[in-house]
């Protein structure tokens, strides 16, 4: 029963482009969206754990989990009838549906202007404040298809998230005095964030607008992945590496509440499943940043720079820099100073304890 299953499983996983992305289509903006680029922030969304804490808040649970049933109609840049939050699937692991609709949000967005833009030999376009000033530079080659300058804007989209996981890990945060480092390069977001990115692509190629395709797109993806049912359910897989990923010992928004991190953004992805599903059922990778077009890497396409404020400790990172401007080239390098810094805190606290 079980391998008859897997086997409907992977016949529904590679039917998905079949199903979505039939016909190349622009998704639909309004001109105000058409010049101003999403927020830093979509949708504030979600909190890894279960019934965690707050600081200051000791006897109120916070919960971001959601169920299939309960996910409302995909809106670009968000509406409170969406309902999103984690979700557990037995093949992507914990999925953050509002990530993963501002992700494809962003795919739609950076497409339609590079789109746009395409009689153009160099696209500018400033993508506003997150760490700094966010500015992208795209090169319109002769060479390049619609459907390659889609997979720039994907490629972008993703840079973009892994930006906001490293922006949040050196201070930037939506609420003021509220550090979000707590929840950067949390086990679900980078997982969460490519498979946003795909299925932002397949909506933006379907014959369906783009809201109703990615309603469809998050319905069947969530299906061939092998989602949990309820909130109950999801739960329960939380608990199931309450200890082991992350602890309720610590009230948020303490940077100890993550006992594991997420950190292999630029590697082709793996879903991190519950150990009682380790073995059991075929995780699903995500090889999104090793795409090439005519054998170039998509990153010699564009240029995505952020002249960052004084929390990013460049200097650092970078002592022979000489200005505070990164790219999307130095994140690899960012990551493993971030992934250094996570151990040299835990080694203290080790040590205090």
């Amino acid at each position: 029963m079980k391998s008859k299953l897997l086997k409907v499983s992977l016949i529904a996983l590679l039917m998905v482009p079949f199903l979505i992305g039939i016909f190349a289509k622009i998704p639909v903006f309004t001109p105000r969206q058409q010049r101003k680029p999403p927020p830093k922030i979509i949708r504030t969304c979600c909190q890894f754990g279960s019934d965690v804490t707050m600081f200051g808040m000791p006897f109120r649970k916070l919960n971001a989990i959601s169920a299939p049933a309960l996910l409302g109609q995909h809106v670009y840049l968000g509406d409170k009838e969406e309902n999103n939050g984690i979700i557990y699937t037995h093949r992507g692991g914990f999925i953050d549906v509002g990530h993963l609709r501002d992700q494809a949000d962003w795919t739609a967005f950076l497409y339609f202007n590079i789109l746009q833009n395409r009689s153009k030999q160099e696209m500018n376009i400033r993508l506003g404040r997150e760490g700094g000033v966010k500015s992208l530079v795209v090169k319109n080659a002769p060479e390049l298809t619609d459907r390659d300058r889609l997979a720039i804007a994907g490629h972008i989209a993703f840079d973009l998230s892994v930006w906001h996981e490293l922006s949040t890990w050196f201070g930037v945060s939506y609420i003021p005095l509220i550090p979000e480092r707590y929840s950067s390069f949390s086990p679900e977001d980078l997982y969460s964030n490519a498979l946003g990115v795909l299925l932002g692509m397949d909506a933006i190629q379907s014959a369906r607008p783009f809201e109703a395709a990615m309603t469809r797109a998050i319905q069947i993806t969530l299906d061939t992945l092998m989602t949990v049912e309820t909130i109950e359910d999801t739960k329960k897989c939380m608990q199931a590496v309450e200890g082991k990923w992350w602890t309720r010992r610590v009230p948020l928004p303490s940077g100890r509440f993550l006992i594991n991190r997420y950190y292999d953004a630029y590697r082709p992805l793996q879903p991190w499943l519950i150990p009682q599903d380790e073995g059991h059922y075929v995780p699903k990778e995500i090889r999104l940043v090793d795409k090439t077009i005519e054998g170039r890497p998509l990153t010699d396409y564009y240029t995505l720079k952020i002249r960052t404020n004084f929390r990013v400790p460049v200097k650092k990172i970078f002592p022979e820099r000489k200005t505070h401007e990164i790219t999307n080239m130095d994140f690899p390098a960012m990551i493993r100073w971030v992934r250094e810094d996570v151990a040299r805190k835990e080694a203290r606290h080790a040590g205090k304890g």
